[in-house]
């Protein structure tokens, strides 16, 4: 199959599909979640629930669990309350169906943008939080922009997130999400200083371990999280949020692994699957050879300005056939260039993962026309 590919000179001749059966279960060594991405209804202002739920489905015949309603689903970045907690209770609901694993975030974004008082903020997390453990899911603390508005310094990260796991119904994951992820986070956890913001966080899981399942990082900087990983309680996990380095930091050291929880498991879902599978039966040639194409991809996707690559993901989705159209909420499909998507085309047909080649050509020429590119 071959296509002519802006800024080639030669037409680019796509490679075989690789092709991977769903696991028989979900992985054995270690517990992984895909954030999931939505998919807009564009003949109106609802999210075309039909789509965005059979994928979660899919990702579910992959043995994967699915990470609701994160940054990946455009919270903070388009999708507004409303549409969040509708989509937590669908999602959850569909997970009790087919048996499927399913966290969700818990935030603070039904408050008005501006300054909020830290009542004010834990009222809005406790909101989400009834949703989410009424709906039977677990929930993921997200970073909240109001919090890091508002809060002094790590004393009211502590009492905030102190308050709030003094209520939560069962364990739940933590989240630390940096600034290349959301600017508005900076100095999360009461510091722009990194070891010290990691002191006063590993400090709050000590102090409630008993109700924190586990951590996500989302630094993209593997040095740093297998420190902080080293210094948790028995029993907290670690989930890598590094969507640079995760195939090393799922592997593990002889002091530890991380677990997952990541964007780039949403376009990758049939090759981490396979991955993790090969990582239960011990053969880690075959772990880090599907892994190893993915990586380029991953880099590329996430790449300056970071937060954009919901777009990436979502343009993935659909040259692979899971969605019939290229929108986003909040028209965020127009968020990265020509030359990057181009690019990304190129890496994720390297790495395999077109199921049908010519279906993948047929929309890439067919956006190409439309952004007047051919």
């Amino acid at each position: 199959m071959k296509i002519d590919l802006p800024g080639s000179l030669a037409p680019y001749t796509m490679g075989e599909p690789r092709t991977y059966e769903p696991p028989p279960g979900p992985s054995t060594a270690r517990v992984a979640y895909a954030a999931a991405h939505v998919v807009p209804d564009p003949s109106g202002d609802s999210l075309d629930w039909d789509t965005t739920l059979a994928f979660r489905r899919h990702l579910w015949s992959y043995g994967l669990g699915v990470a609701e309603a994160m940054d990946t689903a455009q919270r903070g970045m388009g999708l507004d309350w409303a549409a969040t907690r509708e989509l937590i209770v669908r999602s959850s609901r569909e997970a009790l169906s087919v048996g499927g694993r399913i966290v969700c975030g818990a935030g603070t974004d039904q408050l008005p943008p501006g300054p909020a008082t830290l009542e004010e903020i834990v009222a809005a997390y406790t909101e989400q939080l009834a949703v989410i453990e009424s709906a039977g899911a677990v929930a993921v603390l997200m970073a909240s922009r109001h919090l890091a508005a508002a809060a002094r310094g790590p004393e009211d990260y502590a009492d905030v997130y102190g308050r709030l796991l003094a209520q939560v119904e069962r364990p739940v994951v933590l989240h630390w999400l940096g600034p290349m992820f959301d600017p508005a986070l900076d100095g999360y956890w009461g510091s722009p200083d990194l070891d010290a913001a990691a002191d006063a966080l590993l400090a709050l899981i000590g102090e409630h371990a008993s109700r924190i399942d586990g951590v996500k990082i989302s630094l993209l900087d593997a040095g740093r999280e297998i420190a902080f990983r080293r210094r948790l309680p028995p029993g907290v996990r670690l989930y890598t949020g590094d969507d640079f380095n995760y195939p090393e930091l799922i592997r593990g050291d002889a002091e530890g692994h991380s677990d997952a929880l990541l964007g780039i498991f949403d376009p990758i879902a049939p090759a981490a699957a396979a991955a993790l599978r090969a990582l239960d039966g011990g053969d880690l040639a075959s772990y880090e050879e599907i892994f190893a194409p993915t990586v380029p991809l991953s880099r590329h996707l996430f790449e300056t300005p970071t937060y954009y690559y919901k777009t990436g993901v979502v343009f993935l989705a659909w040259l692979t056939g899971h969605q019939r159209h290229f929108r986003m909420v909040g028209g965020l499909e127009s968020a990265r260039p020509v030359p990057h998507m181009v690019r990304l085309f190129q890496l994720a047909d390297a790495a395999g993962l077109f199921p049908d080649p010519g279906l993948a050509a047929h929309r890439m020429r067919a956006w190409l026309t439309v952004q007047g590119a051919v």
